[in-house]
């Protein structure tokens, strides 16, 4: 990072770096949920749910993307093992295991939840003092709430 770019972080660089690669972790984690969801989803509004969770799945990628991103500028290293993954993770890794649709949209919405409360954290620790970690954050964090409409909505219209 230049010289002023690191004037203009007012936060331990060093706090946020793990902070965001928590965030990282599950991006990763919510990626994964999300495309093997759509692989094995069953039941009712099938086709209309797994095009929704690869949809999800795509974003989750992206925004794993920008922490990277955000991370190497601030002069970390992104988590680099898998298994750091789930060692670092804020909201866990809900396992498929019941393939209906009405299952994973509820695993789905309680990781969106769990997403929207560990971005809120974010902006909070970086508002004021950090304006570039902040807007991608923002950015992430309108994505996470429009995914839980998304799905609270197809949970609804199966009811």
């Amino acid at each position: 990072m230049g010289t002023k770019g690191k004037e203009i972080v007012g936060v331990d660089v060093e706090k946020l770096i793990k902070l965001l690669n928590r965030a990282y972790a599950d991006e990763w984690l919510a990626y994964y949920q999300y495309w093997v969801g759509a692989k094995v989803a069953t039941g009712r509004m099938r086709g209309i749910v797994a095009g929704e969770l690869e949809e999800h799945a795509n974003e989750e990628l992206k925004h794993a993307g920008m922490l990277t991103e955000r991370i190497i500028t601030l002069g970390g290293t992104p988590l680099l093992k898998p298994e750091d993954l789930l060692e670092q993770t804020n909201c866990g890794y809900d396992e498929p295991s019941d393939p209906s649709t009405e299952a994973l949209l509820k695993q789905n919405i309680k990781g969106e939840q769990c997403a929207i409360e560990t971005y809120k954290k974010l902006l909070d620790f970086v508002k004021d003092k950090d304006p570039i970690t902040y807007h991608i954050v923002l950015e992430i964090l309108e994505e996470e709430v429009e995914h839980e409409e998304d799905l609270e909505s197809l949970l609804s219209d199966m009811s």
